[in-house]
């Protein structure tokens, strides 16, 4: 005796919805019009022959007790005869062709396209925000037709050949019987509707390309790379579907002075070393306009001096970032008789005239790095 449930790949406690599964699944595998070949016929044949029997509860009890109901004299009519009475029928159409009378006509309006759009701004425009118009070339509905594609006066009409179901159906002769078979309609291409007299403004699609302008405000704290999305701003769809949505990338232009890291500005000043020795003050360009800064007496090259809140805005929160002034102190290059002479005497004075030399903490020499290299 066959044993169905191996036939399904079930177990003997499997569930009814366990069993409905696994019977769609091996059918949409061994269906004749995916697998044509004998061997998969016959296993459709089993696979449907095992279903048969244990998705109906009498079948299913008197296999378990040990009788096929196929076997002669069982009482099933054998798979030969036909389906018994009981099998969901139902079951084999929704496995090989999806659930009937979920098809239908088709809405000649879709959802219209996403774009994107590049912006371009200056840092003090990204880092405070700003409000811009901007002009898109984009399709929108077309307005002698409203959306419907169809000319002035008339309207779409009832496709002759599906009779507006958007679909026809067709009957095929198999080993299974006559089985009805679905496909969109080739008439109408699944709409159900035919448009006789196209709109001569948009040759039936019901949208037209044309430019639009928009206000946009950007908001404070953008940064290059960022993408603000604009929802239902995009293209109008076919058959003046609802629009897309907008993107727009920001492109931060490179600034003459200052560099960004995330909220945070970046500049570098020059000073020179007597500014450095002795302490200044000095004048710095911020977003803000200009500020003074304190040159502390003994400033190093490479000393960061920050500026709390002069940098971008933070997006979506309060406050602002810190701008970051990198000090280069400037050593001359050229100098007279006089101030030579100068700085001779100050070395003398200082007990410079032969520097020791000092190296920092970390900063070791050629062979000092090499016999580390050999003793790791």
């Amino acid at each position: 005796m066959r044993d169905y449930y191996a036939i399904l790949g079930v177990s003997r406690n499997a569930t009814p919805d366990e069993i409905k599964k696994a019977y769609r699944r091996l059918a949409r595998e061994l269906h004749p019009d995916v697998n044509p070949d004998a061997e998969s016929q016959e296993k459709f044949k089993e696979v449907t022959q095992a279903y048969e029997v244990l998705s109906d509860p009498k079948k299913k009890e008197m296999f378990d007790l040990g009788a096929d109901p196929f076997a002669p004299g069982g009482g099933a009519g054998g798979f030969g005869g036909g389906f018994g009475a009981g099998f969901p029928f139902s079951d084999l159409m929704d496995a090989v062709f999806g659930q009937a009378g979920t098809r239908g006509p088709r809405s000649r309006a879709r959802r219209g396209r996403n774009a994107t759009l590049r912006v371009e701004l200056d840092l003090a425009e990204t880092a405070f925000g700003t409000t811009r118009e901007l002009t898109i070339d984009t399709a929108t509905v077309c307005k002698v037709c409203s959306g419907s594609g169809a000319e002035a006066g008339t309207h779409p009409e009832q496709c002759d050949m599906c009779h507006g179901r958007g679909e026809i159906q067709q009957v095929q002769r198999s080993f299974l019987g006559q089985v009805m078979t679905s496909r969109p309609c080739p008439q109408c291409g699944g709409y159900g509707s035919v448009i006789r007299t196209p709109c001569r403004e948009c040759s039936g699609e019901g949208r037209v390309r044309t430019q639009r302008t928009i206000k946009v405000k950007i908001p404070a704290g953008v940064e290059h790379g960022t993408h603000i999305q604009l929802a239902g701003e995009g293209e109008v769809g076919p058959g003046g579907g609802p629009a897309g949505d907008l993107f727009l990338e920001i492109v931060e232009r490179q600034h003459a002075i200052f560099e960004r890291e995330g909220d945070d500005l970046h500049c570098t000043v020059q000073i020179p070393m007597t500014a450095a020795a002795l302490g200044s003050t000095v004048t710095v360009e911020t977003l803000d306009g200009a500020e003074e800064v304190d040159i502390r007496p003994g400033t190093q090259s490479g000393q960061v001096i920050p500026l709390y809140g002069r940098g971008a805005r933070h997006l979506n929160m309060s406050g602002r970032g810190d701008l970051m002034i990198h000090v280069n102190v400037e050593t001359p290059t050229k100098l007279d008789p006089e101030q030579e002479d100068l700085l001779k005497q100050l070395s003398v004075l200082r007990d410079e005239e032969r520097p020791p030399g000092k190296f920092a903490p970390g900063q070791q020499g050629f062979f000092s790095r090499l016999r580390d290299a050999f003793h790791t």
